[in-house]
């Protein structure tokens, strides 16, 4: 039986593209930032402008940010900062659901329709399996679910599929979008990812894709093809998506050289499965304007 991605290439996507996961901050603000870190290669603002004008002249059309930060009162800086480009229609906050404001937080900012949801997981020196045990910890997250919100996880690792896990078990009407999961090539394979893909409430979001090797960035897309496949046929055409990471990406490649090496890997799938991919399954995971699905 014939595998994913070992057919010969289609064709390449050039239809226009949602932006499931960029990050903005800015550390000229009197208060600073927690990251990154000033000698980082990626320090310095990184303001709505900055991010189209990469993203922009590749095709995208539409974009969400994800919160880089632990502190609440920035997820408030974030939503104003959004207010800038009516393109970023969407937002992942981060918040603390053992904090006593989290019930008053969540209220507030999901009084934005941008706002849909928030992220947890192996971030800031959280542990969701450990932190889940404690009181309070689901109360919070099925406010979450009951909102019609999204959990973002952060960071894989087996650790982290075993807390999703057990959190989807415990409330399995929360949406969970696991996050960097091609970042992560070894749980593609493991029987706990089988089993959290296997739940229709859990979504991919397959960022993080490049890497780097003895000579530096991996360009060759054979070399991401069979854990890109097995993603894809555990969670299925219609729940995975992709993000760039921008500016984090900048790490190993910029926008425009990280944007074609992901659509050289999904070049194998057909044409309805690539739009889904980069244009309409995360507007629509999300409850994204339908201008977007």
């Amino acid at each position: 039986m014939e595998k994913p991605f070992e057919r010969t290439l289609i064709l390449i996507y050039t239809g226009p593209l949602f932006d499931s996961h960029l990050h903005l901050y800015d550390p000229t603000r009197a208060e600073g930032i927690p990251w990154p870190q000033p000698g980082d290669a990626v320090y310095g603002p990184r303001l709505p402008a900055d991010y189209w004008a990469q993203a922009e002249p590749c095709g995208v059309i539409g974009a969400m940010v994800v919160e880089a930060s632990p502190r609440r009162e920035d997820n408030d800086w974030v939503l104003c900062t959004l207010d800038q480009d009516p393109r970023l229609v969407g937002y992942i906050g981060n918040l603390d659901p053992l904090a006593a404001t989290f019930g008053a937080d969540l209220e507030r900012l999901a009084a934005d329709v941008r706002f849909r949801g928030i992220r947890y997981g192996n971030l800031w020196g959280r542990d969701l399996l450990a932190d889940q045990q404690q009181t309070g910890f689901i109360d919070s997250l099925a406010h979450v679910a009951e909102r019609g919100l999204v959990l973002d996880s952060a960071n894989p690792d087996a650790r982290l599929i075993q807390a999703l896990l057990a959190l989807s078990d415990r409330l399995p009407h929360l949406r969970i979008v696991v996050d960097h999961l091609p970042n992560a090539p070894d749980l593609a394979f493991t029987a706990e990812l089988q089993e959290l893909a296997s739940r229709p409430q859990v979504m991919a979001k397959l960022a993080e894709i490049p890497q780097v090797g003895d000579h530096g960035l991996i360009r060759d897309a054979a070399f991401y093809l069979d854990v890109l496949g097995r993603l894809l046929e555990l969670f299925g055409e219609d729940r995975c998506f992709f993000g760039s990471d921008w500016p984090n990406s900048d790490h190993l490649a910029n926008f425009t050289t990280t944007l074609d090496l992901v659509k050289a890997c999904m070049a194998t799938q057909p044409a309805h499965t690539q739009e889904k991919f980069f244009l309409h399954n995360a507007p629509r995971i999300y409850g994204l304007p339908g201008a977007f699905r």
